[in-house]
């Protein structure tokens, strides 16, 4: 559904992709996993058409992508960005309205409706302005504003960023029962615990390149992923240490 061929992007003289090669099947949920400063934002703003590619190509459904952001949205590819970027001063209605500034007006009502009942807490609070909402609540309303287009493919940056674990096992389900009811999803997550347990299919991204590629619970078996993204070493070092001061203090154990 989704492909990206030798893509290379950056900003000025800085490459922060290198000939990046990926592909999305419709019906997936395809994660991308890595540490800060790898280039995972970078690539959905570039499939996203906010950063324009050196070289190299994206094809949705088989067809070039166009390079403008609101020609992206109207082939059916959504960005949920990074930090939610609600309109910190529009009501909740507000701001899933500007998510359906391509949709005619029933389109809209049931696109509304449907996102009031997958999120009630946003239909509680529809006049409410978003500024006002929790971080959990904002991340709904991105998520729903996103929804107001009717994508094929929503593209989901650290939606998990600065929330409480409750909360980001909500969004978790969220996204899963999005894909379930027909939209394909390519996830960005710092959470790889979670965004490998969840996915299809995943891309490990490092310094710009893909590294590693293979099924999520493939990836969250190797001892490679285990060490470098679930700090799997560091908890036995701490583990250790623990031991060791029982046994050396006895009164402390």
């Amino acid at each position: 559904m989704l492909t990206v061929k030798n893509l290379s992007a950056g900003y000025g003289a800085i490459l922060a992709l290198h000939e990046i090669n990926l592909e999305v099947n419709q019906g997936q949920i395809v994660s991308i996993i890595g540490a800060n400063g790898a280039g995972k934002t970078t690539l959905l703003n570039t499939i996203s058409g906010l950063v324009r590619p050196r070289q190299g190509s994206i094809l949705f459904m088989g067809e070039e992508l166009p390079r403008q952001p609101h020609l992206v949205v109207k082939r059916g590819i959504v960005q949920v960005p990074e930090g939610r970027r609600v309109f910190a001063g529009l009501t909740v209605r507000e701001n899933l309205l500007m998510g359906g500034y391509l949709r005619n007006s029933q389109e809209i009502a049931r696109n509304m409706e449907h996102i009031y009942t997958l999120f009630p807490v946003l239909k509680e609070r529809a006049h409410q302005y978003a500024g006002t909402l929790s971080g959990g609540e904002q991340q709904m309303l991105a998520v729903g504003r996103g929804l107001m287009s009717n994508p094929k493919v929503m593209l989901f940056d650290e939606p998990s960023l600065g929330l409480a674990p409750l909360v980001v096992n909500t969004i978790f389900s969220i996204i899963k029962r999005i894909c379930e009811e027909g939209v394909t999803v390519l996830l960005v997550e710092q959470n790889a615990r979670k965004a490998l347990a969840l996915c299809d299919y995943a891309y490990v991204l490092e310094n710009g390149r893909i590294t590693m590629a293979g099924r999520g619970e493939e990836l969250l078996a190797d001892p490679r992923i285990r060490k470098a993204y679930l700090g799997e070493q560091a908890e036995c070092k701490v583990k250790g240490s623990a031991t060791a001061a029982s046994e050396l203090n006895p009164a402390r154990g």
